[in-house]
């Protein structure tokens, strides 16, 4: 029972961003390294934010405080990733086997996004993972059944949310639209403090809410992508 839960929890969690990384990045070379960039970038604000948290000694109790600085942080380096990117956009171009990387400007944003989330949630659930694989569960003496689905359905939707953040991110800079930037940061402040209620296992009040703010982000992401109802139907057309 416990390794079943191990596996349903580690496709829910990671099977939607290993298929995005199968179909749209394991195929170009650059694209692998900009992910991997991205990810070493999430591992670096994680390590600062951390060291600030410890460094607070009277306030380290507190999760919130912990969480606000690693919300900065990551954001910071966001903001790292889209200069890094932008500067050395022709580089990258040229070197690549596909040389429409960067044709459209979002494409290396979509990139550096969906390694920002991977990173973020290979760290949120690897060791709910590992305790979910026994020797006991959940649901028996103490604690719900629900956390380990829980952990894995929030984790999938950070990983999502990281990916358009990037998105809408990038597109805010380069149209200075700073409206789009303000809402990457209010709602991953807003989404992760839900996360504090699952302390209390208001699971429900954590899940619905930050998946509404996944369908809102995804939509900005699409539209800001270029995307419409014309070229979302014609992607579902299949071309002979």
């Amino acid at each position: 029972m416990t390794l079943a839960e191990f596996f349903s929890c580690s496709l829910l969690a990671f099977g939607a961003p290993v298929v995005m990384f199968a179909l749209t990045v394991a195929n170009d070379p650059v694209r692998i390294i900009i992910m991997i960039a991205a990810a070493f970038g999430w591992l670096l604000s994680f390590l600062l934010s951390s060291l600030v948290w410890y460094g607070l000694v009277p306030l380290r109790s507190y999760l919130a405080v912990g969480m606000v600085f690693a919300i900065i942080f990551q954001e910071t380096f966001r903001y790292f990733m889209y200069l890094l990117l932008r500067k050395t956009e022709a580089g990258l171009k040229e070197i690549s086997e596909n040389h429409n990387i960067g044709s459209n400007k979002l494409e290396m944003a979509y990139v550096s996004g969906l390694g920002f989330g991977t990173m973020s949630g290979a760290f949120a659930l690897i060791n709910v993972l590992a305790d979910s694989v026994g020797p006991g569960t959940l649901g028996l003496q103490s604690g719900t059944e629900y956390f380990f689905v829980t952990s894995a359905a929030m984790t999938l939707c950070m990983i999502l949310l990281n990916t358009f953040w990037s998105v809408i991110f990038f597109s805010g800079f380069d149209e200075k639209n700073f409206i789009k930037v303000g809402w990457v940061i209010l709602s991953h402040f807003f989404v992760s403090g839900l996360s504090l209620l699952n302390s209390r296992q208001l699971y429900a009040a954590t899940i619905l809410p930050s998946y509404i703010v996944l369908v809102i982000t995804a939509y900005i992401a699409f539209r800001s992508a270029g995307g419409s109802i014309k070229s979302l139907k014609e992607s579902f057309t299949v071309r002979t």
